[in-house]
């Protein structure tokens, strides 16, 4: 399979707000709809340009991951990494972009391209969009990264990230040559929206689907060495999520829900997730993707209370 490379139009805003950090490790390029997008594979380059007039190529990342969620939660999942200084800030832009009315409450439910190592260029690397680009397009356009205007385009680019003073890609020289797919390494954001996707929504030991009540779980915490990954996560409630993080609950390596002795003992309470004693959780539908059993068993080791 070929490489592909997309130019988007970016939101100005958004843009002017985000090439001020310089030390993201990830962004959420965001749509006021939520169309999906399968204009790239996870590791392919998305690069942003501004509106007309100003027909330049300005930054871009590495494409980990798409999906659409309502807007207050794509910002409790990224912050500021959505360009944005509030979540009322952030909906207040998209409901422009909707033309909402003013009595409009809506938590409007949003496209999410989330982009790792984003990258921001300096004015004078700015990038002109090649000839075939149109004054129609009004979201993005695909290239072939292995000829013609898509291959200039990463060769530019890779030019201008091996420059020293382009900021958030100090690794670019190692990381770029021959158009390639490049691993993404995902932030916080893009596992909190990759987990909740990948278990369809529903906590893993509840099947609760309230979306706002869910909340993705690192089985070995990111500080003490586990990593932003599927086979790292679980979606659970977030009570659940409370006590698996305190080591009141665990997931056992053959997959089963165990409740510790000291919620009753220490609380006297506990008969709802007594109940669930010994379930067997909930699996993402992709074998990949379900958690791994050495970091299961370093959660029941390390964390549960027993």
């Amino acid at each position: 399979m070929g490489i592909s490379l997309v130019v988007a139009i970016t939101d100005d805003d958004w843009f002017e707000m985000l090439r001020q950090h310089q030390a993201l490790d990830e962004v959420n390029f965001w749509a006021p709809s939520a169309a999906n997008f399968r204009a790239l594979q996870p590791g392919e380059l998305f690069l942003f340009k501004l509106h007309a007039p100003r027909d330049f190529i300005v930054g871009g990342g590495i494409f980990a991951y798409a999906n659409a969620l309502p807007c207050s939660l794509a910002w409790a999942a990224f912050g500021e990494a959505n360009g944005a200084h509030s979540a009322f800030e952030m909906r207040t832009r998209i409901a422009r972009y909707r033309r909402a009315g003013a009595s409009d409450r809506s938590d409007f439910e949003i496209g999410c391209r989330v982009l790792t190592q984003p990258f921001f260029l300096e004015e004078h690397d700015w990038i002109p969009v090649p000839a075939s680009w149109s004054r129609n397009i009004v979201s993005f356009k695909t290239y072939d990264a292995g000829n013609g205007e898509g291959l200039a385009l990463w060769e530019a680019v890779s030019d201008r990230l091996t420059r020293p003073h382009t900021p958030g890609m100090g690794e670019a020289s190692a990381r770029f040559g021959e158009p390639q797919l490049i691993r993404p390494r995902l932030g916080q954001g893009a596992f909190r929206v990759m987990v909740t996707d990948i278990y369809r929504r529903r906590c893993a030991v509840t099947q609760e689907r309230t979306l706002p009540a869910l909340e993705a779980a690192h089985i070995r915490p990111y500080g003490d060495g586990g990593e932003h990954a599927a086979q790292n996560g679980l979606l659970l409630r977030r009570d659940i999520h409370s006590l698996f993080d305190a080591g009141y609950v665990t997931v056992t390596p053959d997959l089963r829900f165990e409740v510790s002795r000291r919620i009753r003992e220490e609380f006297e309470n506990g008969k709802h997730y007594y109940a669930l004693q010994g379930s067997r959780i909930s699996l993402p539908d992709d074998i990949g993707h379900r958690p791994d059993a050495t970091t299961l068993t370093w959660h029941n080791e390390n964390c549960f209370r027993g």
